[in-house]
C-alpha cells in the first residue's frame, strides 16, 4: 500500500475485504447499503474469534447500556465489565483524500495476521472495531479516473472537475443532522445499531502545515455534548500525540483548526460516542510533494506550523511528502485509539452509560411540542421523520393538554428531554447562541471553522414550542407523523405552503395534466375556477460549470427529490445562445 502513482480501485477494495473474511475467524463483512450510483457499500467487523462468534451478545450489551431507564447501576456495571469497547472507523468521506482507504486495507490485514503483536492481541480481545473503508464509493472511483487520467500532466494531483459525490460533493459529511444522500444513512444505521463509544473519522487537510491534527479540538464546544464526551476527545487526541511522536513523527498539532460545535459533521457525539477526527497533510493524490521550509504556512488557528509550542512540539518545516507516509502516520494514529480503547476498555463503558443517563437527567427545558396544525405539514414531517432516524422518541397526544399554560391539540406532538440522546433533539430543535470569541481582546470576531446554527425549525418552517416546566398529557410512542393544515384550503386544493404540494404538482405535470394556480393564495388545483390560472411546468435551466459547486449539486438533488424536471447547462450551451427559445428560468447555483 502507499506506492507513489497508484490508488486502489473500489471493486478491488471490495473483493479484498470479502477474501479476507473468507480466510479468517476474526473477522465479518457487512454490506451496509448501495451509493447513489449502486456501488456497495462496506464494512468490516474485526475483533476476536470469540468475539466474532457472540456478536449478538455483545451488541446486547451494547443496547443496555445506551439506556439506562432499563438498566440500573448495579447491572451497568456487571455489563461494563463484561462489554467490549466498540470502535468505528470511517475513511475517505471526501474522495480526494485517497490514503485512510489503503490503510484501512493495510491495518486490516495486520490486525488479522501479525499473531505475535501484544497490542494487537489486547485490541481483539477488548475491542470491536466497525471499519468502513470508505463513506464515499463513487467517489473514490471518481478520484482514481481521474488520476490515472492526468498523472503525469500538468493536471497531475488536481481535483476532478465535477463533485466527487454525484449531488453534494465535499459537502458529504455536513449531511449527518439531515440524513439526505444514501451514504449518509448506510453509515448512520450501522452507528444506530451498535452505539459505538468511539467512532474515528479519518480526513486530509491541506499539504502545508501540520503533518497531522488530533484533538483536543479549537472553542467552541457545543453545550449540547456531555463534558465526559468532550474530555474522553481530549485524553484519546492527546494520547494519539504521544504515541506519533513517540514513533519519531514530527508536525503534530492538537487543540488546532477544528471546532466541536456543528452536528452536521459530528452525530455520534450526540449519541454517546467520542468523534475523533485526524487530518493528516496531503500529497498530490498518490504523487509526492516536496515542500520548502518557506512554503510552510506562517499561520494556521491555533498555532504557528513554524514555530514550536505546547500544542506542535516538533513543527515538520519541509521534505518530499508521499502518499506512503500519510499511511504511516494514520496507522499509528490507528493502533494508538485502538490500544487506548482496550486498556480502558470498561471506563470507556462506564462514561457511555453515565452519558446517557446524564441525558435523562435534562433539566431545562422539559420538551418540545409540535403543534398539530402547521402551515407547512409536509416539512413539519420530515422534520420529524429526520429526528426519529436519529433515534429521537416522539410521542404523540391522545387528548388536548396545557404545558406553560399554553394549550395544545389532540395529536400535537412531545419530544421529552429525559431520553437518552435528548442532546441530539436540543442541539436541533433549539436557538443556538454562538459564543463571541475574539482574535483578541477588543479585536474581531473569531471565523467560526463551520455553519454556526442548525435550527431545523427555522430551516423547514416548522411551529416548535419549548417547554420549561413538567406537565401531564396522555401520551403514546409514534413512529408515523401526520399534521393538519393551519389554514382552510377549498376542496380538491394543495396548499402553496406545503412542500409536500409541490412534490404532487410535480407529478400531476408528468402525467400530462393541468394545473391551476390560485393568483391570490397561490395554492394548486386540478380543475378550473375564478381566480386560477393553468400554470404549466416551467422549462428549467440549471447551470453547471467545470469547477465543481456544491450548490449546484444540492439544487439538483433537490429537483430530482421533488421530481421537477430540469437540463443541465453548460457553457457551450450558453455560447450557442437561443435560451429563452429553450428555458422560462435558468439557475446559476453559488460558484464561491
Amino acid at each position: 500500500m502507499g506506492v507513489d502513482y497508484e490508488l486502489l480501485d473500489w471493486d478491488r477494495v471490495v473483493s479484498y475485504f470479502r477474501a479476507l473474511e473468507k480466510s479468517t475467524d476474526r473477522m465479518k463483512f457487512i454490506e451496509l447499503g448501495r451509493t447513489v450510483e449502486g456501488r456497495p457499500q462496506i464494512a468490516a467487523v474485526i475483533s476476536s474469534p470469540a468475539n466474532i462468534r457472540n456478536l449478538e451478545h455483545y451488541l446486547s450489551i451494547q443496547s443496555r447500556l445506551s439506556d439506562p431507564r432499563h438498566t440500573s447501576p448495579s447491572e451497568a456495571a456487571r455489563l461494563e465489565a463484561e462489554g467490549k469497547a466498540i470502535v468505528m472507523i470511517t475513511c475517505s468521506i471526501h474522495a480526494t483524500e485517497v490514503a485512510s482507504t489503503h490503510t484501512a486495507v493495510e491495518f486490516a490485514y495486520r490486525l488479522l495476521t501479525e499473531d505475535t503483536n501484544p497490542k494487537f492481541k489486547a485490541i481483539l480481545d477488548n475491542v470491536i472495531l466497525l471499519l468502513e473503508p470508505s463513506q464515499n464509493p463513487d467517489g473514490l472511483d471518481l478520484v482514481t479516473q481521474w488520476y490515472r487520467k492526468t498523472r503525469g500532466t500538468p493536471w497531475d494531483g488536481t481535483t476532478p472537475p465535477e463533485l466527487y459525490h454525484h449531488y453534494v460533493g465535499h459537502d458529504n459529511n455536513r449531511d449527518w443532522y439531515i440524513f439526505t444522500q444514501p451514504e449518509t444513512r448506510n453509515t448512520a444505521l450501522l452507528e444506530n445499531k451498535w452505539h459505538p463509544q468511539i467512532v474515528y473519522d479519518v480526513h486530509q487537510q491541506g499539504p502545508y502545515a501540520s503533518r497531522i491534527f488530533v484533538p483536543p479540538w479549537l472553542d467552541p464546544v457545543d453545550p449540547n455534548i456531555d463534558p465526559i464526551l468532550a474530555s474522553l476527545c481530549n485524553m484519546i487526541g492527546t494520547g494519539m500525540a504521544l504515541d506519533l511522536a513517540a514513533a519519531g513523527k514530527t508536525g503534530i498539532a492538537l487543540n488546532a483548526q477544528y471546532d466541536f460545535w456543528s452536528p452536521g459533521r459530528q452525530y455520534q457525539a450526540y449519541h454517546g460516542g467520542a468523534r475523533i477526527l485526524s487530518e493528516s497533510a496531503s500529497a498530490k493524490l498518490a504523487t509526492p510533494i516536496t515542500i520548502t521550509p518557506g512554503q510552510i504556512q506562517e499561520r494556521a488557528p491555533g498555532y504557528n506550523p513554524r514555530e514550536p509550542s505546547w500544542n506542535y512540539l516538533v513543527p515538520w518545516m519541509g521534505g518530499t511528502w508521499h502518499l506512503r507516509d500519510i499511511i504511516d502516520y494514520q496507522e499509528t494514529a490507528w493502533e494508538s485509539l485502538l490500544y487506548q480503547s482496550a486498556t480502558r476498555r470498561t471506563d470507556l463503558l462506564h462514561y457511555f452509560y453515565e452519558i446517557n443517563r446524564h441525558n435523562l437527567e435534562r433539566s431545562s427545558p422539559e420538551a418540545f411540542v409540535i403543534p398539530a396544525s402547521q402551515s407547512d405539514p409536509g416539512a413539519a414531517k420530515k422534520m420529524l421523520e429526520t429526528l426519529a432516524f436519529g433515534e429521537i422518541e416522539v410521542e404523540r397526544a391522545a387528548n388536548r393538554f396545557t404545558a406553560d399554560s399554553k394549550e395544545y391539540a389532540a395529536g400535537s406532538y412531545v419530544i421529552s428531554m429525559h431520553q437518552p440522546f435528548s442532546g441530539w433533539a436540543k442541539t436541533l430543535l433549539e436557538l443556538q447562541h454562538y459564543p463571541d470569541l475574539r482574535e483578541f481582546p477588543g479585536g474581531p470576531p473569531k471565523r467560526p471553522y463551520d455553519v454556526t446554527a442548525q435550527t431545523l425549525p427555522l430551516l423547514m418552517g416548522v411551529d416548535v414550542v419549548g417547554v420549561k416546566d413538567s406537565f401531564q398529557a396522555a401520551l403514546k410512542g409514534v413512529n408515523q407523523f401526520s399534521f393538519e393544515l393551519n389554514h382552510v384550503v377549498p376542496p380538491g386544493g394543495l396548499a402553496a405552503t406545503d412542500v409536500d404540494s409541490w412534490k404532487q404538482v410535480a407529478k400531476i405535470w408528468k402525467s400530462q395534466k393541468p394545473v391551476y394556480r390560485d393568483t391570490t393564495t397561490g395554492d394548486f388545483f386540478g380543475a378550473p375556477g375564478d381566480g386560477r390560472k393553468e400554470v404549466k411546468a416551467p422549462r428549467i435551466g440549471l447551470y453547471k460549470s467545470y469547477v465543481p459547486s456544491m450548490d449546484e449539486g444540492w439544487t439538483r438533488w433537490l429537483f430530482d427529490d421533488f421530481g421537477f424536471t430540469f437540463t443541465s447547462v453548460h457553457n457551450a450551451d450558453i455560447q450557442a445562445g437561443s435560451l429563452r427559445q429553450k428555458f422560462d428560468a435558468i439557475l446559476i447555483p453559488d460558484e464561491s
